[in-house]
């Protein structure tokens, strides 16, 4: 039986992760520091339901263990590895958000990089040969040609996020040139679902309509995002675990989208839909940074991962919002 660390694992797409995996009879170490970027109190629900699973399942306590620790604390990682035999990494611990990072760039290079690193070093130091890293669309920027392809040029980011997320990557590789670490770099597309952070628009803009306050709509409302529901994406992690697992020294990017678009107009339809209640909208400039449509080619992760989104947009919203008015 392989333990897996899964850094970030008390959040939103790392607690779903967390859940499959201990469903797939993997041991798993959560490392998540807890920290303020949105309430830690809603970290603490997504493990009491990651909990609950286990007490449903009758899954033995030791299959879970929870670090409260920062990937920047060497120390403290360290002190981890003396306690724990790890098989495999997959790094999600992030700070994450385009406009943020723009504000506090300095700390975005601290968590993402330097972070990165420090996994990267724990990797080598320990003998693991498997690392998964959570990267993100972003790296694409403002790319012209769509769907984006992992072979399209990226070396024109418009957000320090986005440029920490590519660093990422270079890193991966150069640890897997030098140390042939297995690795595969999954990009991301706009992940939501339950237990979605609360700063992301679908999960904003949903709490605003139903608390009838105003929802920020940035520019004319034709950017369009490749939304992913969050079942898809870590049942595509799932399967990078498992080609890690049969394809030793080798290194990838892969695309993890729904490889369809929505814009901006029609997300807001929909939540209205779904929610059977109008938004107050509250007509702003485009912000800085934010790309205009992002669009994933699954080609690659189809062929290689066996990858094959299955949740439409309309199921998404309806799953959301029906967890979003349980939460209430």
């Amino acid at each position: 039986m392989d333990t897996i660390l899964v850094t970030g694992g008390a959040g939103f797409i790392g607690s779903h992760l967390v859940e499959k995996l201990l469903l797939r009879d993997y041991r798993v170490i959560v490392i998540d520091n807890f920290n303020n970027f949105y309430e830690p109190f809603l970290k603490e629900q997504n493990l009491c339901e990651v909990e609950s699973t286990c007490r449903k399942y009758n899954l033995k306590p030791s299959m879970l263990r929870i670090y409260r620790t920062d990937i920047r604390d060497k120390a403290e990682l360290k002190q981890i590895m003396q306690n724990e035999k790890i098989d495999i990494i997959v790094h999600l611990a992030a700070m994450a958000g385009v406009r943020p990072s723009i504000e506090d760039p300095e700390l975005y290079y601290s968590v993402n990089v330097d972070g990165t690193l420090n996994m990267l070093e724990i990797a080598k130091t320990q003998g693991i040969g498997r690392f998964i890293f959570g990267s993100s669309s972003s790296v694409y920027g403002n790319n012209a040609k769509v769907p984006f392809r992992e072979t399209d040029p990226v070396d024109n980011p418009i957000s320090p996020y986005a440029s920490s997320k590519r660093a990422g990557e270079l890193l991966c590789y150069t640890y897997h040139h030098l140390y042939q670490i297995s690795v595969a770099c999954l990009r991301f597309f706009t992940v939501y679902g339950p237990r979605q952070r609360p700063d992301l628009a679908i999960h904003k803009f949903s709490r605003q309509i139903l608390q009838d306050q105003p929802v920020p709509f940035f520019g004319d409302g034709s950017t369009a995002r490749d939304y992913t529901y969050v079942d898809d994406i870590t049942a595509g992690i799932c399967r990078t675990i498992d080609w890690l697992n049969c394809n030793p020294q080798k290194y990838e990017i892969f695309n993890l989208g729904n490889s369809m678009t929505v814009t901006l107009k029609d997300m807001v339809s929909k939540i209205e839909e779904v929610l059977a209640k109008k938004a107050k909208l509250e007509v702003l400039p485009t912000q800085p940074g934010d790309v205009i449509k992002t669009w994933s080619d699954n080609t690659k992760s189809r062929n290689i991962l066996g990858y094959e989104p299955c949740t439409d947009f309309q199921k998404g919203i309806e799953a959301f919002a029906a967890w979003l008015k349980q939460m209430k």
